[in-house]
């Protein structure tokens, strides 16, 4: 099919230029203003949630059967726009993210951070290894982030300081909500943490948020990969040393978890073993705390993974 020529085409396109010259100045103008004073106004922080019913067939008067969409000012998102696109190349180059974190990044996605973990897994069954897999999901993790602790983060671990530093001060406190059904509103109130949902910002401040638990597990020699706030580790089961390994890591990461306000979901809670031989696969009792959590099958960033592949 050939594009069409006819005249009324051009006007949405018109409209949009005209609107854009007459108020894009005087948008650059606050923005810069913001950037320069490391400032965000109070309108800008002004979240309207409305409540959305997960699932048509779901019982509408279940508060837990609704998922909460949070809306915030258009300019404010512009803003955040403008920010984004100045840090992820400065993450980038200075390599500050995490390697084997695949959300919210460009070329990272469910599908390859699946391919590289059942790649790893299958390379471990090819040598004769059983391997365990852990699916670990933290609960509300976007809710509870400490905004000091994310500002000591920015500022200890991305080198974030001075007016740029105070901008993203400026940008998490004093945020505030108002619940909007139909032609109701409550009255607004104070978000003391958390990452703004809704936000351009969001997704990747959690990202440098749980920065160290990278750290803590490489300490291990254990393979893992994130999906935002989704983690898996892997490992051959060569001996029990290898699982008491596995169990001091995870004792040692939900140490981090709890003093940086965060918490696994134990309900998420997963562990698949993988092998060819069942000779070697470990009994439900070696597994110690990890025993309840076994699985045959489970739904892994969307798919399904089985202790047989």
């Amino acid at each position: 099919m050939k594009p069409s020529t006819s005249p009324n085409d051009a006007v949405p396109s018109k409209i949009i230029k005209d609107v854009f010259d007459s108020i894009g100045p005087s948008i650059q103008v606050i923005l810069n203003s913001c950037l320069t004073r490391g400032f965000v106004p109070a309108s800008f922080k002004q979240a309207v949630v409305q409540p959305l019913l997960k699932k048509h067939n779901l019982d509408a008067k279940c508060p837990r059967n609704y998922r909460p969409i949070s809306k915030l000012p258009f300019i404010s998102k512009i803003l955040e726009k403008v920010v984004l696109s100045q840090l992820l190349p400065f993450l980038n180059q200075a390599e500050i993210l995490e390697p084997f974190q695949s959300g919210f990044r460009s070329r990272h996605s469910t599908e390859t951070a699946l391919l590289k973990v059942k790649n790893d897994l299958l390379l471990t069954l090819d040598s004769g290894e059983n391997a365990i897999l852990i699916l670990l999901d933290l609960s509300a993790a976007f809710d509870t982030v400490d905004h000091n602790t994310l500002l000591s983060r920015l500022e200890q671990w991305v080198g974030i300081s001075s007016t740029a530093l105070q901008w993203f001060s400026s940008y998490l406190t004093n945020r505030s909500f108002t619940v909007s059904i139909g032609q109701f509103s409550s009255p607004s109130a104070p978000v003391s943490c958390g990452v703004p949902q809704g936000s351009i910002l969001g997704p990747v401040l959690f990202c440098l948020y749980i920065l160290p638990p990278g750290n803590i597990i490489r300490k291990h020699n254990i393979a893992f990969h994130f999906y935002a706030d989704d983690s898996q580790l892997y490992l051959p089961l060569k001996s029990a040393d290898s699982l008491q390994t596995l169990l001091d890591c995870l004792e040692e990461v939900k140490v981090w978890l709890g003093s940086n306000f965060l918490q696994i979901n134990n309900d998420k809670t997963e562990v698949i073993i993988f092998g060819p031989s069942k000779s070697k696969t470990p009994r439900t009792a070696d597994l110690g705390i990890l025993s309840p959590y076994v699985k045959s099958h489970s739904r892994n960033l969307g798919v399904i993974f089985d202790s047989n592949f």
